[in-house]
């Protein structure tokens, strides 16, 4: 009997139970102190990691059993991701609204790319197929990755109508009031 599928699949649920307990526990609370910008960029920043995908080329050469197709899918995702994360941290970091669309543009690009990679992987019966630095990206980086795709839904819907930097804002608003007073 192989014990590498029910590993990898207990892997990857106790790293998904722990990195939930560390966002509720932790991470929740700690994103409620910061400015909405500031809250949304540091859950970006795992996400730009995603290019870490690309060491699946080196995987499929040393015998991890993924098609071209399957890797290509992979790749693409993931590297797209990490590059609609990095210029999201950039808008947000100079309080551009588009850094929110961005954001809401890798949930929704991480969301249909975790559903691909998973029925592809289901297809190619690759579930306890991986070793070494893949089965580490799946086991630890893969979970963590839902985490923060939960938190950054939960920060752009609850957070919605608040101001990515209220201090910016009202400085801006104060020279105005400043007018009208005189």
């Amino acid at each position: 009997m192989t014990y590498l599928v029910p590993a990898q699949a207990g892997a990857q649920f106790i790293s998904l139970f722990v990195y939930a307990l560390l966002a509720k526990w932790y991470v929740a609370p700690w994103l409620s102190t910061l400015k909405r910008a500031d809250a949304i960029i540091a859950l970006l920043w795992v996400h730009v990691f995603r290019y870490v995908a690309l060491m699946i080329f080196s995987a499929q050469r040393d015998g991890f059993p993924i098609s071209d197709d399957g890797l290509f899918d992979i790749v693409i995702g993931d590297v797209v991701g990490a590059a609609i994360a990095l210029v999201a941290i950039f808008a947000l970091r100079y309080r551009m609204r588009l850094g929110v669309a961005l954001a809401w543009l890798l949930a929704a690009e991480t969301i249909f790319d975790t559903v691909t990679n998973i029925r592809g992987g289901m297809r190619e019966h690759l579930m306890g197929a991986a070793s070494g630095t893949t089965w580490l990206v799946l086991a630890f980086y893969v979970p963590l990755i839902m985490v923060s795709v939960v938190l950054l839904l939960w920060q752009l819907s609850a957070r919605h109508g608040e101001a990515l930097d209220p201090e910016i804002e009202d400085k801006s608003h104060r020279p105005q009031a400043a007018v009208l007073r005189a």
